[in-house]
């Protein structure tokens, strides 16, 4: 395909991918398979790929790229973000009218309502229909900058679908995350011992100030777009317009906007949203209430602070109050040990409560929480239950006060609290409720691969008392497998022959397999690259493993926490007499190649590969691969938006070569490998 056709394609299938986005994520409509959207994207990052001089800022590939940022740049509103003052009754509704109506005594007011969002405000710039910048509302007057972490969020275009009003538009919305992903998120720091998000509004605002944007793309931020600072440029007399031509542009609108002739119409609307706003996928605390004509609102104008045109009527929260009856401990599938408050039954927004996370010891002693008081319960994003606050008033003196056992109640083990950490942990890997995650580690396809054992399996195997661990594996026969649900004969030697063949996996597999807190697949590889067996490495003193480049004091007291441990020795020394861990290690075992004796570091977005894709292509080509760049680094791979590392190699005079140099490179060295190859045939 030539250039010009391949212009012509890329904007076809930039056109087709922000169509389908719309359709996915905002109208909740798609029209394809996740399969057939992926074929249209691929085919895209191959025609950028083949064409870099045809990528532009808006395109779809560019929504996550490059490094972390430093600090986010102070971006000036042209026009102020003003906020918006608060009603709590519908006399107050009514007061808001009558103070407009004192301003315009001629004027006809009718309104637009719309449900008041839980997030966080931004602002939004287009230039020629094109995402220019997005950032916070700040101060009103000053935000953040951040555009690369709107980019992200795939409900908003990177492009707009046309209008010449659109050369210079602001547009105004809210950033939110959804009530079960808020519940996923929490779920996932509270195994991982790490601190709680309060609510949905905290976690979307704290993501979309990531200076990774990263970070960012995993939260899965949405957003709705509700105003124009300069609406008049779009053809529009009124708000309810307004929105309906954002819909038009493909902007994200809430889709539950009302147009009210008076001002009795908007408080039955307020009326009915009180109950059905819990139906809804996302937090609403209220909603906002707008004189719907844009000349009007010219006229009422603001005060300092807020329009006079428009007003939020807020829900209240609803709490109960219940008895705290006893706190206590659960053990997540990583180690975390919870807090749990056993509460009194009580019904709070159509569901009955009967327990509530109380997180760590940190959050206990901060509410002061004590089995046996009276406490007030609501649910964090409607969904999930917590204790607000103690009322400490009613206390009888019979409460007791709660500290976290010093034995794990799963296992006996010992519980153990890092420095620096909210989580207390029990560190045997024995311990049942961890043992399915572990095995399910240890036979992922990054550690010893074991291809068959997936987690329904794994389930089985626990459930059936076949396994408590992984040197339980190495015991299996036929005859266990096959009285198995849905595991036939077939399926069971391939299994068996998966299992034998990981015994031969490279020692570095082993080491991440194990799930040492910390120890990740660059810091397993580093620390057999030292030279470090299995024995050695539960030998080694915490400062012995500080000196290891890339090995730092949280890795180093992390694992010798983990062999500390008798249960996780013992787990060690099985493994050993099942012939696992024999394979060399994929630093003795490197290949000849281009990049032998080589430590290569990448940096910023790879369009060809994923980042392990690329680490085990250094690997096959006789290199090692690795996470930071110092004087011991050989080469640097720079990918688009490339920061810190291309910066720190530059400096240090390291070799830097392109992702389409990385391309050839691997190519030509494959090239050498088949002498049979003829580089010219199709």
């Amino acid at each position: 395909m030539d250039k010009t056709a391949a212009a012509k394609r890329i904007e076809e299938l930039r056109r087709e991918i922000r169509r389908h986005d719309y359709l996915y994520y905002v109208k909740d409509s798609p029209e394809i398979s996740d399969r057939e959207y992926d074929r249209l994207y691929r085919e895209l990052v191959d025609l950028e790929a083949e064409y870099p001089e045809l990528i532009t800022p808006y395109s779809p590939t560019q929504r996550v790229g490059g490094e972390a940022l430093k600090e986010f740049r102070p971006f000036r509103h042209r026009i102020p973000m003003l906020s918006i003052d608060n009603t709590y009754s519908e006399d107050e509704l009514r007061q808001f009218e009558n103070r407009n109506r004192r301003l315009l005594p001629e004027a006809e007011f009718s309104y637009t309502v719309e449900l008041k969002i839980d997030g966080i405000s931004i602002a939004l710039n287009y230039r020629n229909g094109a995402l220019e910048a997005g950032a916070t509302r700040g101060d009103g007057v000053t935000g953040d900058d951040v555009t690369a972490n709107i980019k992200t969020i795939r409900a908003v275009p990177l492009k707009l679908d046309g209008g010449e009003a659109t050369a210079e538009l602001e547009v105004r919305g809210e950033v939110y995350i959804e009530k079960d992903r808020f519940a996923r998120i929490n779920r996932v720091q509270e195994e991982r011992g790490e601190a709680v998000y309060a609510n949905p509004r905290n976690l979307a605002a704290g993501s979309l100030k990531q200076l990774n944007p990263a970070v960012t793309a995993t939260r899965a931020l949405k957003c709705w777009t509700y105003a124009a600072p300069r609406p008049r440029g779009l053809g529009v007399e009124g708000q309810h317009q307004l929105l309906q031509k954002l819909e038009e542009l493909g902007l994200p609108v809430e889709p539950n906007y009302r147009y009210c002739r008076d001002i009795e119409e908007v408080i039955a609307c307020c009326r009915d949203w009180r109950e059905k706003k819990k139906r809804l996928g996302y937090m609403v605390d209220g909603l906002v209430v707008k004189v719907d004509s844009f000349r009007l609102q010219e006229e009422l104008g603001e005060t300092s602070k807020s329009p006079r045109w428009q007003i939020a009527y807020k829900f209240p929260a609803e709490q109960k109050e219940t008895t705290l009856k006893k706190i206590s401990v659960q053990v997540g599938r990583r180690g975390t040990l919870t807090p749990v408050a056993e509460l009194e039954p009580v019904e709070i927004s159509g569901t009955v409560v009967r327990r509530a996370s109380l997180h760590n010891q940190d959050e206990i002693d901060r509410k002061d929480v004590r089995a046996g008081d009276r406490v007030l319960v609501e649910k964090a994003g409607e969904i999930i239950p917590q204790v607000v606050s103690v009322l400490q008033e009613k206390r009888t003196g019979k409460e007791k006060i709660f500290r976290m056992p010093e034995k794990c109640p799963a296992c006996g083990g010992p519980v153990t609290r890092a420095e620096g950490e909210v989580a207390h942990r029990c560190l045997n890997i024995t311990c049942p409720p961890q043992i399915r995650e572990r095995i399910g580690h240890f036979a992922s396809r990054t550690a010893m691969d074991i291809r068959g054992l997936g987690p329904k399996l794994i389930d089985q195997l626990v459930k059936r008392g076949l396994v408590s661990g992984p040197p339980d594996l190495y015991g299996l026969k036929e005859n266990d497998l096959v009285r198995l649900d849905r595991v036939g004969e077939k399926s069971a030697g391939n299994l068996l022959r998966a299992i034998a063949a990981s015994k031969n996996r490279p020692r570095e597999r082993l080491i991440y397999g194990l799930g040492i807190r910390h120890v990740g697949r660059t810091a397993a590889r580093v620390l057999v690259g030292e030279g470090l067996t299995l024995e050695g490495l539960a030998e080694a003193a915490p400062e012995e493993l500080e000196e290891i480049p890339e090995i730092g004091p949280v890795i180093a007291r992390s694992i010798a926490g983990f062999f500390s441990q008798p249960g996780n020795r013992e787990v060690v020394e099985k493994l050993r007499q099942s012939g696992v861990g024999v394979g060399p290690s994929a630093e003795s075992a490197r290949p000849a190649g281009k990049l032998s004796g080589q430590t290569v570091v990448f940096t910023g977005a790879l369009n060809k590969y994923s980042r392990p894709e690329a680490e085990e292509l250094v690997v096959s080509l006789g290199g090692r691969p690795s996470s930071s760049v110092s004087s011991r680094t050989g080469l640097v791979v720079a990918g688009e938006n490339s920061g810190a590392k291309l910066t720190k190699a530059e400096k240090l005079g390291i070799k830097v070569i392109s992702e389409e140099e990385f391309v050839k490179l691997v190519s030509s060295n494959r090239e050498e490998d088949d002498p049979d190859s003829d580089p010219d045939r199709d």
